[in-house]
């Protein structure tokens, strides 16, 4: 389950936030937060993950979405799994400007193909912080692009839940490391998902706010900002929450670049993984902003955009 953007330069991990309907306008205080964060959307339709050669020598396409069973609209696999008594199945196939086919499958081969289709889009991120006024949260920052479908999906339900982390794989330099997570064994829905947008995932936050260890801290004004030591939050072993140390670099555009300096980190991560974008940077103190890339070539090198920014640009 991944959720990842590369360019030549950088690449864009999961950088989270959440707005509000007025959160330029009271959101005061926010509580930081780091931890790893299961994602998971619910599609409107169902779609093929894998290509599929049927017996009858045609395929099914990675990225095919199905429309129909036997002349009947389908929105989740279950639907199509209620469809598999019969002794035939007729599947109504697209894929985006091209022309809806037709292909026509046993009972038996319609079982087999089943483990190959989707309904919904499954990631890990980090979430950002919740804001305690309204209790909105904000997680896995920019726009989540499905894999297959290679665009953001239309979705009807989302959830979010805690996840452990479990193995590390470091990154060095041209070569993105990134978390190994798993969902949290009691599965308890933490919140909904509102909206997809470009700045991230964001809902309504439906666990207990006494159970974070985090307390409500300011938000740094922009021009308050400084050069130098700030402290980083996230999660990379278990679900645990710890601070590390950064320098801040440059300070420009409502974007930071930093360096991660804590030697514990580089040497458990390399710098920067996919999975840890989002995470909260903190200075003095105060909410300054959260981690939305690094540098493939110099992985202990990060970029930042401003909690400020990140309110400024609320999902409408």
């Amino acid at each position: 389950m991944k959720c990842h953007l590369r360019n030549l330069l950088t690449l864009v991990l999961f950088m989270v936030f959440i707005f509000s309907p007025n959160a330029e306008a009271f959101a005061k205080k926010l509580i930081p937060m780091g931890e790893s964060i299961g994602i998971q959307l619910q599609l409107p339709f169902v779609y093929v993950a894998h290509d599929v050669l049927l017996p009858n020598g045609h395929w099914l396409k990675k990225g095919d979405v199905i429309t129909e069973v036997n002349g009947s609209s389908v929105t989740s696999v279950e639907k199509i799994k209620d469809q598999i008594s019969s002794n035939e199945l007729t599947l109504s196939v697209k894929q985006k400007a091209q022309e809806k086919r037709e292909l026509s499958l046993t009972s038996e081969q319609a079982n087999n193909i089943l483990p190959f289709l989707k309904d919904e889009t499954d990631g890990i991120g980090t979430l950002t912080f919740i804001d305690p006024e309204s209790k909105q949260y904000g997680a896995l920052g920019h726009q989540i692009i499905d894999g297959v479908l290679n665009e953001p999906p239309d979705f009807t339900d989302g959830s979010i839940f805690l996840a452990s982390i479990e193995q590390i794989k470091k990154s060095s330099p041209g070569n993105p490391g990134y978390k190994i997570s798993v969902i949290d064994h009691n599965n308890i829905r933490l919140g909904n998902v509102k909206s997809n947008d470009l700045y991230g995932i964001f809902g309504s936050w439906e666990s207990d706010l006494k159970e974070s260890l985090r307390k409500p801290i300011d938000i740094m004004n922009e021009e308050e900002i400084e050069l130098g030591k700030a402290e980083l939050y996230t999660a990379i072993e278990g679900s645990e929450v710890e601070a590390f140390e950064i320098d801040i670099t440059k300070i420009e555009d409502n974007f930071l670049q930093f360096v991660v300096t804590d030697k514990e980190l580089l040497e458990k991560t390399g710098g920067i993984l996919q999975g840890m974008s989002g995470s909260p940077i903190i200075q003095k103190g105060q909410f300054v902003g959260a981690v939305t890339h690094m540098f493939v070539e110099q992985p202990s090198k990060g970029a930042a955009i401003t909690v400020t920014e990140m309110l400024k640009k609320k999902p409408k």
